[in-house]
């Protein structure tokens, strides 16, 4: 199922099979602004990342002394969400446990997604509930990317504060302890697909909570991520999109134990309890 959100500015899509945003576009202009998913580059438009980001070692992890097996960056985009409510400019989604999540995830969970269209900004928010009678440690982040209709190098990203960032090697998709340093020019990052032969950029801090996305110079969309510590950047070299990812959470390093409760980056939801966060994209 789809479901669409529109006021005067935006029209938004999301389709109920892993509660991904497909699309945003601006009513007046028709410019769309969200990857049109073609699998000749990333069949993908704005996964959801849970109950993990990245990936783990071995595809693995122990938890109370049993082994399980989870896929890169875990299930919620596979399965089929609910729609519990909807309006015109509103609706959110829900997933909980099954038989098969269980196998691989062993905690009753719901995981609520939130889209609502305030203006020209679409909020997203992640509502994570743990239903057990213990500690529950999971992951989630974004994964939305953005269209660029011109030439890759045409584009480039202002950070709100940073002057240069420091980003984390991945060895086989794992964060190694290397790291380089992505120098800034006045807060701006110039776009260019030699920033991504070796794959996503992993920043495991940031004190920026906010990146625009320019297009020659020209602000189009603002990107506002308060409640994430971690983030990515990411296209396939050769693609017109961006990826830009806000975690809590991220992939095993090299030297991770496989045990998920002591996992780096994870975050440990007590019993009966839940936590709320989200981010937003502006469009300008």
């Amino acid at each position: 199922m789809i479901a669409t959100l529109s006021n005067s500015t935006l029209s938004v899509s999301i389709n109920s099979k892993g509660a991904e945003l497909i699309s945003i576009q601006n009513i007046q202009t028709k410019r769309e602004y969200i990857w049109e998913g073609n699998p000749e580059y990333w069949g993908k438009h704005s996964p959801i990342l849970f109950p993990i980001v990245g990936t783990l070692k071995n595809n693995a992890y122990r938890f109370n002394g049993q082994n399980y097996t989870l896929p890169r960056h875990g299930f919620a985009r596979d399965y089929e969400f609910k729609v519990i409510s909807q309006e015109s400019d509103k609706v959110i989604f829900s997933l909980q446990e099954n038989a098969a999540t269980l196998a691989a995830y062993p905690f009753d969970f719901e995981l609520q997604v939130g889209y609502t269209l305030i203006k020209n900004e679409l909020v997203v928010r992640y509502l994570i509930r743990n239903n057990n009678q213990m500690t529950m440690p999971f992951s989630i982040g974004g994964h939305p990317a953005f269209a660029l209709k011109n030439a890759f190098t045409d584009y480039s990203l202002r950070f709100e504060k940073e002057k240069n960032l420091t980003s984390y090697s991945l060895d086989n998709d794992l964060i190694s302890d290397k790291t380089a340093i992505v120098p800034l020019q006045q807060n701006l990052l110039p776009l260019s697909y030699a920033l991504f032969e070796k794959d996503a950029l992993v920043f495991k801090s940031m004190t920026s909570k906010q990146i625009q996305l320019l297009e020659n110079n020209v602000p189009i969309l603002n990107f506002k991520y308060r409640d994430f510590p971690h983030f990515g950047l990411w296209t396939k070299v050769g693609a017109p999109f961006i990826c830009l990812e806000p975690w809590l959470g991220y992939a095993d390093t090299i030297a991770a134990n496989g045990n998920l409760m002591e996992k780096e980056g994870i975050t440990l939801l007590e019993a009966n309890s839940e936590k709320e966060i989200s981010f937003s994209i502006e469009i300008v």
